[in-house]
């Protein structure tokens, strides 16, 4: 078995967010793929288990893919996902093709530039938000020690789903954004009884280009440096939200506080049910 290392909305090894990578993961059960994510020490893992008796393995059109924190199973992942892309990509050839997840059926396109550089974009399952109960967001921001004076009115506080839950909290400006300090086994708890898997906290910069941080408890990890699953969920939020005039091209920053910069590209189309598109690149570690 051959275990990847990718850095997933970067070109640089040194930035984005770094993810394990299994391209064959045929033989494995779950308590194995729990303790290579363990090993492996990164906020995901994915593993691709390619279906039996395939023809040509490597060129299916559909692959069954799993991710694992080092802590636990998670139903999706957007950065593991681009980075899986990628790393299969380089090894099989660019091209389109479905990541089974547990989250549902997930297209990722990839395309190899003139530099030998690929560039990968998923589209999610369909996104929705629904609002959070006062109570719970009591706690939410207690847990991440914010205030309600701390909060942009105009984005308001949502729980958004595009493969995985993520409650949606936007900072009134920059530094409140840049000050992360909060309560971790508050927060844990919180978000194993609510099943989110990052809290999304965002600040917008303008219409189109907004920063994020995402703290990760659940996952043994205290912040993620670039969620891809998130922003597909935040676009769609926006768009549900009617925060933003579709069809629309975003840029999302995540990292820089923690010194790993990442760019994540989303694409929000018109229609309520249509999926978010993001995109980004990867490379190997």
């Amino acid at each position: 078995m051959e275990i990847l290392e990718y850095v997933a909305f970067s070109t640089d090894p040194s930035g984005g967010n770094p993810a394990g990578v299994v391209l064959d993961a045929s033989g494995l059960d779950d308590a194995a793929m729990l303790r290579i994510a363990a090993e492996v020490g990164h906020s995901e893992t994915a593993f691709v288990l390619p279906p039996r008796g395939a023809a040509q393995p490597g060129r299916e059109s559909h692959l069954d893919v799993r991710y694992f924190s080092p802590l636990a199973e998670v139903p999706f992942c957007g950065h593991a996902t681009i980075a899986t892309a990628v790393a299969h990509a380089q090894r099989h050839g660019a091209g389109e093709r479905t990541f089974r997840t547990k989250a549902g059926e997930v297209l990722v396109a990839t395309e190899t530039g003139p530099d030998g550089s690929v560039m990968a974009t998923l589209v999610s399952v369909a996104p929705r938000s629904e609002p959070i109960p006062q109570d719970v967001t009591d706690r939410l921001l207690a847990a991440l020690r914010w205030s309600a004076e701390d909060l942009d009115p105009a984005l308001p506080v949502r729980a958004a789903y595009a493969g995985a839950w993520h409650p949606v909290v936007a900072a009134a400006d920059r530094a409140r954004l840049a000050r992360l300090d909060y309560d971790r086994e508050a927060l844990a708890a919180l978000m194993a009884h609510r099943g989110w898997t990052t809290v999304d906290l965002v600040w917008r910069e303008s219409p189109s280009v907004f920063h994020a941080r995402n703290p990760f408890p659940p996952g043994g990890v205290v912040e993620d440096p670039a969620t891809g699953a998130a922003a597909a969920a935040f676009g769609g939020y926006l768009r549900t939200e009617g925060l933003v005039d579709t069809p629309a091209t975003l840029t999302v920053h995540q990292g820089y506080d923690m010194g790993r910069p990442s760019t994540i590209r989303v694409r929000v189309p018109a229609g309520a049910d249509t999926g978010i598109e993001v995109s980004g690149t990867a490379v190997a570690i």
